[in-house]
């Protein structure tokens, strides 16, 4: 077993920020309800708010506007759910006063990239009987907008687009996305989990009516996320219970999984300008090392429009699996695609979506850089993965050349 070990899989989970554990460590005084009335509750309450207003900084929201949750697929769920009761007529106090109820329409209109979360939500609301179109992408995994543009009706419900893909990287135009939809009366949603503390996020210029983020996915403690709900947005409880989240999310609050994810927004927030500056040329070096070393490679998602430090490679005449454990073998920990997804042996639904065959997303390997990479790590993977992908490539019997894949992903 290699004694240096190199973390490489941040789109998956990163670790806490000494800045977040540190206000963990202090917070764990901190263990009043934030709903009694007494002096601890209150100041627990104090102190989740001003998580709340961090969480909200960080995407340009008022902090009225956000929700505390488990994480993205809970609130991307509670987004659905939404859907689903909105569409079937029901009424309530949490619906906005005065906005006209769902009749007629029944269509939803999503991507064929979503994280799983999303598309087996959207599965589940096709099986209710809501029609559900499942959008086209390019070979760099960017929405097809004359597509889109022709699915959109005056009975189009809901679309959700994802403004990052955590497997490629791909970054959507949200912002030309959300402004058709709205133009054809559609509420619309963006899961930002990958994209919230990693690129600028602006839901005043996105105009999206929803936009889901993650805790884990910024420095900050697994088990929590947010929800933004745009002001006269409709919205019903996913959990029923008592009167946490203005009544839109029952349970008692993780105090300290939300304190350190408001830190965890304050840092991001702070760091943004330089995430950029230094985490996408590591990127770069990643992705030019590897094309002058390894011959026949691909680079998946888009060359210019991705996270700064997604990297998503496939390696013909390799298997994924078989990469990754001589990878960790070697200490550099990466993955074949979205953790969420780990365990399957289906290709990534992403790489066949953007035109990538199965035999080659199975050699696909996704590398996801974050603070605390260094050149120096770079340097040692960039080393130490070709002669891996030699020695799987003379023990395969499938073919190593460009021609083995489509010519449209070369």
């Amino acid at each position: 077993m290699a004694k240096k070990r190199i973390y490489v899989d941040y789109n998956a989970t990163t670790p806490l920020s000494p800045e977040v554990k540190a206000a963990v460590i202090k917070d764990l005084e901190i263990y009043g309800n934030a709903s009694s009335m007494h002096s601890d509750g209150r100041h627990a309450h104090a102190r989740l708010e001003e998580a709340r207003k961090a969480v909200g900084d960080l995407i340009g929201a008022p902090a009225n506007t956000i929700i505390f949750t488990s994480g993205g697929s809970e609130s991307n769920n509670m987004v659905f759910q939404t859907i689903r009761r909105l569409a079937s007529g029901e009424t309530g106090a949490l619906l906005p006063e005065g906005k006209p109820l769902a009749k007629g329409r029944t269509e939803i209109i999503t991507t064929a990239i979503e994280h799983p979360c999303v598309l087996n939500s959207a599965v589940y609301l096709k099986s209710l009987g809501f029609t559900v179109t499942f959008l086209p992408v390019d070979k760099y995994g960017k929405v097809v907008v004359d597509e889109y543009r022709k699915v959109l009706s005056e009975k189009t419900l809901f679309v959700s687009v994802m403004m990052a893909n955590n497997e490629i990287g791909t970054i959507q135009d949200i912002q030309e996305i959300a402004a058709l939809a709205k133009a054809a009366g559609a509420w619309v949603h963006t899961d930002a989990v990958q994209a919230a503390g990693k690129i600028p996020v602006d839901v005043d210029a996105l105009k999206v009516d929803y936009l889901t983020m993650s805790g884990h996915k910024i420095y900050g403690p697994k088990g929590v996320g947010a929800l933004y709900v745009h002001s006269g947005a409709p919205l019903f409880p996913l959990i029923h219970g008592g009167h946490q989240e203005d009544g839109f999310r029952a349970g008692t609050y993780n105090n300290l999984g939300i304190l350190g994810y408001g830190t965890a927004a304050v840092e991001a927030k702070k760091n943004l300008a330089a995430y950029e500056k230094e985490i996408r040329p590591l990127r770069n070096q990643l992705r030019d090392g590897l094309l002058a070393k390894v011959p026949n490679i691909t680079i998946n998602g888009h060359p210019d429009d991705v996270l700064p430090n997604t990297l998503n490679v496939s390696f013909p005449g390799a298997e994924g699996e078989s990469i990754l454990l001589g990878m960790d073998l070697n200490g550099i920990e990466a993955s074949t695609g979205s953790a969420c997804a780990s365990g399957s042996l289906e290709p990534s639904h992403v790489l066949m979506a953007v035109g990538v065959g199965p035999e080659l997303a199975h050699g696909s390997i996704r590398f996801s850089l974050g603070w605390g990479v260094e050149k120096e790590d770079i340097e040692y993977i960039i080393e130490t993965v070709p002669p891996i992908i030699a020695r799987f490539r003379a023990m395969s019997t499938v073919s190593s050349t460009p021609q083995a894949f489509p010519k449209e992903v070369q």
